[in-house]
């Protein structure tokens, strides 16, 4: 049973590299585990980038394993170099620990805590890193590190080879996230660290250091980089991050994202981001012949397992409202004006701008040059058209489209 976990990892696309895979298969055959995730605090919100990893921690679960789930508060304060082409903004440390709240309360929503044997640990890596004393770390564990080794992962040399800076703070990121594995190994019994690709060398530094030290076996597993069809990092999008957390992100607009998945990712990503079985994915797939209708299925499972089945229904009858029937779905994203702003009409740029529809009034008029706009389904043709408060049908309601695919709301209060 325990091995269906690697089994699992394997079907759905997840497994990238592993440490040593028949050992850990040998292990999680023998006993439960206990398996940790970094993620940093460096927003009040995870990403979807983020997604990928927490589904293994929802699959850890699944099979009466334990995940650890390690909050940054201390790293954050470095900033992991991996994959950045430029030192991250540095965070003071009240902030880090309001983000670790907000984040908390999205992994409420997304593993399961009602069974004590598999209830994530909550671990925040401020608690040992904050303490350390300079000299004796340099001591008892840089003295484990050789500059060389260092030199030779891609998080460090990639950066060198580019020519870009690398700060001194950084180039420590890989020991103190390798220490994060080792006080886990001695105070919390964890065997296992997964993480993305990038962080395969930081992971293997974290098992060597454990061998020498602790004098234990320990493992790393690595899942794949994942990047959209169009070549962009999972995660983002030109309209700006896909948040987890219902406060940034509405549950219309993250259905939205999974609905317009592009066509070449949504077979891939049934598997990675919903629960369906993989036998049952390959026969939906082969069975159904449109792609839309993937695409929805996609969209409802995704945005059930965060925001729940109500609100993934509601997402899916709002488009369809909106789509199907020109109308005005009850869900999507809401911004309010005054209505004394509108007694003697506004123009369309000066209302989309308060809304905040878009981001810029250059962007919002070049959006109309390009006939991107509609006002309640009809094109709006100039920038210079007055909208007036007849304008606002039902339920003084205005609906604004900006191309095919995102809609708002703007309400008169």
């Amino acid at each position: 049973m325990k091995n269906n976990f690697i089994n699992e990892i394997i079907e759905r696309g997840f497994f990238h590299q592993c440490t040593d895979q028949d050992k850990l298969i040998d292990l999680i055959n023998n006993k439960s585990i206990r398996a940790y995730i970094g993620f940093d605090c460096t927003a009040p919100s995870l990403h979807v980038g983020s997604l990928l990893q927490i589904m293994c921690l929802r699959l850890l679960q699944k099979y009466g394993h334990q995940p650890i789930v390690l909050l940054g508060g201390g790293t954050t304060l470095i900033g992991d170099p991996s994959g950045k082409d430029a030192t991250r903004k540095i965070l003071e440390e009240k902030m880090i620990d309001e983000n670790i709240e907000k984040i908390k309360k999205i992994f409420e929503k997304l593993l399961n805590f009602k069974d004590k044997k598999t209830m994530p640990i909550f671990v925040n890596n401020a608690e040992w890193l904050n303490k350390l004393q300079y000299i004796d770390f340099l001591r008892n564990i840089g003295k484990h590190f050789t500059i060389n080794r260092m030199l030779s992962f891609d998080s460090v040399k990639l950066r060198l080879e580019r020519e870009q800076s690398l700060s001194y703070m950084e180039f420590n990121y890989m020991i103190l996230q390798a220490y994060d594995f080792y006080k886990l190994n001695k105070n919390h019994s964890c065997d296992l660290q997964i993480g993305g690709s990038d962080q395969w060398g930081n992971i293997i530094n974290g098992v060597e250091l454990i061998r020498k030290i602790n004098q234990k076996e320990s493992f790393g597993l690595t899942t794949p980089l994942i990047t959209l069809a169009s070549g962009v990092k999972m995660g983002k999008t030109e309209s700006g991050a896909i948040w987890l957390s219902e406060e940034m992100l509405s549950p219309y607009d993250y259905w939205q994202f999974w609905r317009n998945t592009s066509d070449n990712d949504v077979e891939k990503f049934l598997k990675y981001f919903t629960e369906i079985s993989v036998d049952d994915l390959n026969e939906i797939s082969n069975k159904e012949k449109n792609i839309n209708n993937l695409k929805i299925l996609l969209a409802n499972e995704a945005t059930k397992i965060l925001h729940g089945e109500k609100n993934s229904n509601d997402s899916e009858k709002t488009a369809k409202e909106t789509f199907d029937k020109k109308g005005i779905g009850k869900n999507l994203p809401e911004t309010l004006i005054k209505k004394s702003q509108l007694i003697n009409g506004l123009n369309v740029i000066e209302l989309l701008h308060d809304a905040k529809i878009m981001n810029s009034k250059s962007e919002i008029r070049r959006a109309i040059n390009e006939k991107g706009i509609k006002i309640n389904d009809k094109l709006v043709n100039s920038e210079k058209e007055i909208i007036v408060i007849e304008n606002f049908e039902e339920n003084n309601c205005l609906k604004v489209s900006h191309g095919k695919k995102k809609h708002f709301i703007i309400k008169l209060k």
